[in-house]
């Protein structure tokens, strides 16, 4: 987590959801007031983002609130758990309530879907990954969500690795010299992974030495075929339609990662309140 940058994010966030000041609570509080409440969960989920960014909310917004007894990331909660107690001025701890409670609900969904993925595959030697399907501006802290509940990440953006997929294809005539133009482009450090949707563009991709063939859309016994064929020369990963109902079927082909754009697009939010402490 970079927390230059996380810090730059919160403060944007925080001028959006106040605005030019909190017409309600500084019209009911002054500023030397103090108090203390909790951030408390409603239902069963993985815990993402409570001190790396919620608590950081509270900072952002007055440094000099006190965040106490943060649990870890990655708990598993129970209804009615408290998650962490927030101390300090109470117009200031109104002020960022929401923006952190809508990253932690939102966060922690991403981790608790990310993790019920995991938890489908887990006897299987496949690692379960994002994608770039994030919601735009919160790519970050969703990323490390996916990390909290036991996934990978994959690109963190586009120079972070090649990946040809479809219309690339498309636009260049074909594999062959979509990959030739890119290797005479790139560092040799840095892999180059091709996006198939038939067996034939599987083959033209073992032609070719590339290092992770994608399987997009295929059937489980395409995959089947496809990781055959393959044979250990290049990464295998299966990616498109991806759901809990179908993810142990793909695990079972054999290939070594299954990417998932349902972990960051498609997770719901977790249901977590801010209780005020007497």
């Amino acid at each position: 987590m970079d927390k230059n940058l996380l810090h730059s994010m919160i403060r944007d966030f925080l001028h959006e959801d106040i605005g030019r000041g909190d017409l309600t609570s500084e019209s009911i509080f002054t500023e030397q007031e103090m108090g203390s409440a909790r951030l408390v969960a409603r239902g069963t989920f993985v815990v993402a983002g409570l001190e790396s960014v919620a608590a950081e909310v509270f900072k952002v917004q007055n440094p000099a609130i006190i965040v106490i007894d943060p649990v870890a990331e990655g708990t598993l909660t129970h209804p009615g758990m408290s998650l962490l107690t927030v101390s300090g001025p109470v117009v200031d701890l109104l002020k960022a309530e929401r923006v952190a409670l809508n990253l932690l609900q939102r966060m922690s969904g991403i981790a608790t879907l990310t993790a019920s993925f995991v938890e489908k595959v887990k006897v299987y030697p496949v690692r379960i990954t994002d994608t770039r399907k994030t919601t735009p501006g919160l790519r970050m802290l969703e990323k490390y969500a996916v990390r909290v509940g036991g996934g990978t990440n994959h690109r963190f953006n586009l120079a972070d690795g090649v990946l040809i997929k479809d219309n690339h294809i498309a636009a260049c005539g074909s594999i062959e010299d979509a990959v030739t133009r890119v290797r005479g482009q790139i560092p040799h450090t840095i892999r180059i992974e091709v996006e198939t949707e038939t067996l034939e563009q599987v083959q033209e991709c073992l032609r070719c030495g590339v290092d992770i063939i994608m399987l997009d859309n295929m059937s489980p016994e395409m995959m089947v075929k496809a990781v055959r064929l393959i044979d250990g020369r290049a990464l295998v990963e299966a990616s498109g339609g991806v759901s809990l109902e179908t993810i142990e079927a793909i695990a079972m082909t054999g290939v070594d990662i299954i990417s998932v754009g349902a972990l960051t697009h498609s997770a719901p939010a977790c249901d977590i309140g801010m209780d005020w402490s007497f």
